[in-house]
């Protein structure tokens, strides 16, 4: 336990800490697995689960940030197009500086590639993240379904708490500022 005149209570963690603490950059396939091995799959969903997925996926639409060589970002494209194939939703890649202006507009730091978010086909501005970092494909198959529940009107805290643990195992950023 710390006292008040200890190193530890002395030490507060700044917002630019705890946003590294929470990053995994992985520069090859056996460090993405070794991290992905840490990361939960989720197990049970609710009975409307596969319905709203394949009934929203002409009204959604995913979109997704990438970087030459980033061994995440193949692994998240592969991860959409599984779920592309299985309940229709379009997936497209935007360009980084469109991420850089939803992040900034939500207030998240940016983090690297990739980053995920589903919006309404029909409302370029409506967008929630889904995937920072990649993910198993249930659980973003997961946070797709509860940001189309967020965005048709389900009470966004309770959507939210149960997307708040992205995985942040994002591309390695060379000196250069690019993925590799």
């Amino acid at each position: 336990m710390a006292t008040a005149g200890s190193p530890v209570a002395a030490q507060t963690i700044t917002r630019e800490q705890a946003a590294r603490a929470a990053i995994h950059p992985v520069a090859n396939e056996a460090a993405l697995r070794d991290w992905l091995r840490r990361v939960p799959k989720t197990r049970a969903f609710p009975p409307d689960f596969t319905a709203t997925l394949r009934g929203q996926g002409s009204l959604y639409l995913v979109e997704m940030t990438t970087a030459p060589g980033c061994v995440p970002c193949a692994d998240l494209w592969a991860a959409l197009g599984v779920f592309h194939r299985a309940y229709g939703w379009q997936v497209r890649t935007i360009s980084g500086q469109e991420a850089l202006l939803r992040s900034g507009r939500l207030g998240l730091p940016w983090v690297g590639h990739p980053v995920a978010w589903v919006r309404p086909v029909a409302d370029p501005d409506r967008t929630i993240p889904i995937a920072i970092g990649t993910d198993h494909e249930i659980n973003i198959a997961r946070n797709a379904y509860l940001a189309a529940k967020m965005l048709t009107g389900v009470r966004a805290d309770v959507g939210l708490r149960a997307m708040s643990k992205y995985t942040g195992i994002v591309g390695v950023v060379s000196t250069q500022g690019r993925a590799r």
